[in-house]
């Protein structure tokens, strides 16, 4: 039942990139109404739920994780408004990776040979996905802008959901899912109050339907499955991701992946599952 509730979660964040790209909305509106959403719904529910409310160190811990899921969400989504489906969704799974690496600097985790090659095979991955030189790669670390900006915010939206994986590798299970969803909402929501644009009345149920099912339910989906089965088996769950995402883009959005972003990608999952292996 664990990887049902997971597969659930993945199949509506892989819709994630139709919304993004259909809603004429500003990034940082769009993702206040979404947060705001999910406060309020979870909020009323944990209202009924006293026991789910955690202590005040793990509200500031909660609290403090909201401003990595900014960035993750925020870099993700800049990522899908600046180049193609594919790119966005392959480059942000580059995330197993960087946690193994996380895990070997911070955790205390050996260094194996299956590491060193998952990092060199992403490397290139990411280098065939960008098509360039490793001139023109140094050149596009310096001053990302269009496709190749939107192919670095995927990598960092990545980055920043490694770190997040590596604290809740530890904290997950002390919390319960809709307090975790409630704290990381209200802090994106005061955090991006301030950078709030004019918007349309016509598109406040759209923005309110992805705080609801992104932002509330899929949470929710995802850490119950976590609770019932290993996280290996999640993060390979995690895999079909890219698959739906690219569909959903190739059937609504009629964006055809092209050949180089197939083989970067394909090079980036590979990376990432054969670090998964070998744990």
């Amino acid at each position: 039942m664990g990887s049902f509730y997971i597969l659930a979660a993945i199949f509506i964040w892989s819709s994630l990139p139709v919304f993004v790209r259909l809603l004429q909305v500003d990034i940082a509106t769009l993702m206040f109404y979404s947060a705001l959403t999910s406060v309020l719904l979870s909020g009323a529910i944990l209202l009924g739920l006293r026991q789910a409310w955690p202590s005040g160190k793990g509200v500031a811990l909660l609290l403090a994780l909201g401003p990595l899921s900014l960035l993750n969400i925020f870099t993700y989504f800049y990522a899908m408004r600046h180049t193609s489906v594919a790119n966005a969704v392959l480059t942000h799974y580059i995330a197993p990776v960087v946690v193994a690496f996380l895990a070997l600097l911070f955790l205390g985790e050996r260094l194996t040979w299956a590491l060193v090659a998952s990092i060199g095979m992403a490397t290139v991955g990411l280098w065939v996905m960008l098509g360039a030189s490793p001139e023109v790669l140094l050149q596009c670390l310096r001053a990302p802008q269009g496709e190749a900006g939107g192919i670095f915010a995927g990598l960092f939206s990545g980055l920043m959901y490694a770190l997040i994986i590596v604290v809740l590798r530890v904290y997950a299970r002390s919390f319960h899912p809709l307090s975790m969803c409630f704290f990381q909402n209200i802090m994106m929501a005061l955090l991006l109050a301030p950078f709030l644009r004019p918007l349309s009345w016509e598109l406040l149920p759209w923005l309110a339907l992805m705080g609801v099912v992104h932002s509330t339910l899929a949470p929710v989906l995802y850490f119950r499955g976590m609770a019932l089965c290993s996280a290996n088996r999640a993060a390979v769950l995690g895999y079909t991701e890219p698959v739906w995402a690219i569909l959903l883009g190739l059937a609504v959005l009629k964006e055809v992946p092209s050949g180089q972003s197939l083989a970067g990608g394909v090079l980036i999952l590979l990376a990432g599952y054969l670090t998964l292996r070998s744990k």
